[in-house]
């Protein structure tokens, strides 16, 4: 909702930006950079809830006058403000400004249903973890900007929040990159899979929101309506679900669910007792997760385990069969980005591999350049699944090697709109349209991957100094998840003989 004042000055991306990055540094010091995301995207999402409510009360006063009631003014307004819950009520307090703000963000959850768990779990009283100096210049950062419709335009907003999630990536490395995927690989994932207007779609391991939000905006290029889509995300960590939330508000949207918990030890999105299905199934989960819940996955109700049960100490194929199992069965698509140990590891991987390749459920798998993300510069790829297949694509898997198309950067690499399409084209038409090296890719027979034990290495199947060097880091990434695998059967060994009387 927004309505149009002439008289407002429309803040620029760049101001935009500017301010919410001096909003994380008035916490550097007492906060580690890790954890500014918790402090600064509440405080924004605060003051954002308050200038939106001055925004319509002042729109409402305008039309109504005098004649103005609190039920009518009610309509107006997205979320509702308590008496003394304000930004202002918080921002002119002297004393004990952690405890007022506490209560605040505390009572309009209560108030707003919706906003349960949204501004995350941080005591703002403590005054060892945040003192009260920093918490003060937090809020005074972001009290000289206006974040209602009328001084931020279109996305510009949403664009500001994926700002300060790089760089809060860039600024503390892994911690940050747990929950933040490059958007270039997130533009890409989606661009593959096609949203549709109408779609339903789900993120099992929906981090801060980003791939969810991307379907909105690819939607919404093709000339579609966005409003159709229903979205869906789980998180189990909670600071990072409520991120998610604020992010979708952020972005303009409304008709979502974001719900907090284990995917695998209770997925939240099942419907009298079976897992709910959806047309797009999409993720960046967090890779080679240990203690995962394999022990319950043998009698997982819902039949996850339909090929069979990933070791305990990896949750890769996991993840995979948890989401081919919601795909719906006549257009249901899951694109998901893994390292490339899940295209050759053996053992009960290589089962649950070969089953999935002979129930003909794999469309694709497209090698990714190396050090992409912030979580690892380990190679990684994009597996896509379909429960119908094209039918020039059954009994067949397409193989793209990627590889070589990127932008080297100082720090992370990047893929190049160009290098998006190019990457898009060749999965969508199997051929290399623009005939530049550094893509190639092949359409296999299911026979030669039998042939080759179901072994899904790109470099069996593509022979290119990029996929050589892939194999190469793959295999060395293999070799390390093995030893750590000897090393933890060695000592289960050395208790057993222990207790058996047997010391060295």
């Amino acid at each position: 909702m927004t309505y149009a004042d002439s008289d407002v000055q429309v803040m620029t991306q760049r101001q935009l930006e500017s301010t919410l990055w001096a909003a994380a540094n008035a916490l550097r010091g007492p906060v580690d950079p890790g954890d500014f995301k918790a402090y600064v995207f509440p405080v924004m999402f605060y003051k954002w809830i308050s200038d939106t409510w001055d925004s319509w009360h002042a729109h409402a006063i305008e039309i109504w006058g005098d004649e103005l009631t609190d039920e009518i003014e009610a309509d107006y307004h997205p979320f509702t403000i308590p008496d003394g819950c304000h930004w202002a009520d918080v921002h002119q307090t002297v004393t004990n400004v952690g405890v007022k703000l506490n209560t605040a963000l505390q009572r309009i959850e209560q108030a707003n249903p919706d906003l349960v768990g949204v501004f995350g779990d941080v005591n703002w009283a403590n005054k060892q973890r945040l003192p009260e100096n920093a918490l003060v210049a937090l809020l005074d950062t972001f009290h000289g900007v206006k974040l209602d419709p009328n001084h931020i335009e279109g996305d510009m907003l949403g664009a500001a929040y994926e700002y300060l999630l790089r760089e809060f990536a860039e600024a503390s490395g892994k911690k940050a990159g747990e929950f933040f995927t490059p958007r270039h690989v997130v533009h890409l994932l989606v661009k593959i899979l096609a949203p549709q207007p109408g779609d339903h779609i789900v993120d099992p391991a929906c981090g801060s929101g980003g791939m969810l939000v991307e379907t909105i905006n690819a939607v919404t290029e093709a000339g579609g309506d966005p409003r159709t889509l229903r979205l869906h995300g789980q998180e189990i960590n909670l600071t990072t679900s409520a991120i998610a939330k604020m992010n979708l508000y952020l972005h303009g949207l409304s008709d979502f669910e974001i719900r907090r918990g284990d995917t695998f030890r209770e997925p939240r999105f099942v419907t009298k007792g079976k897992l709910d299905r959806f047309d797009v199934v999409i993720a960046n989960p967090p890779f080679s997760l240990q203690n995962w819940g394999a022990a319950g996955w043998s009698n997982d109700p819902y039949g996850r385990a339909f090929c069979g049960v990933p070791p305990a100490k990896n949750g890769d194929f996991a993840w995979i069969q948890h989401m081919i199992s919601v795909m719906r069965e006549d257009t249901g698509r899951v694109g998901v980005v893994m390292p490339h140990g899940v295209l050759f590891r053996g053992g009960k991987e290589g089962n649950i591999r070969q089953c999935l390749v002979e129930k003909d459920l794999l469309e694709a798998i497209i090698g990714l350049p190396n050090n992409l993300f912030y979580s690892t510069t380990i190679p990684v790829a994009l597996l896509i699944f379909r429960k119908t297949k094209p039918v020039e694509r059954a009994g067949k898997v397409l193989f793209v090697d990627a590889a070589a198309r990127f932008r080297a950067g100082k720090n992370q690499n990047t893929m190049s709109d160009a290098d998006i399409e190019t990457i898009h084209a060749a999965y969508a038409q199997g051929e290399d349209i623009d005939g530049e090296s550094g893509l190639n890719l092949r359409l296999v027979n299911l026979d030669e991957i039998a042939g080759n034990n179901f072994d899904l290495n790109i470099g069996r199947y593509i022979t290119t100094q990029a996929a050589v060097e892939v194999d190469v880091e793959a295999a060395l990434a293999a070799y390390h998840d093995a030893r750590a695998e000897l090393r933890a059967a060695e000592h289960v060994l050395d208790e057993k003989l222990k207790a058996a009387g047997f010391n060295a």
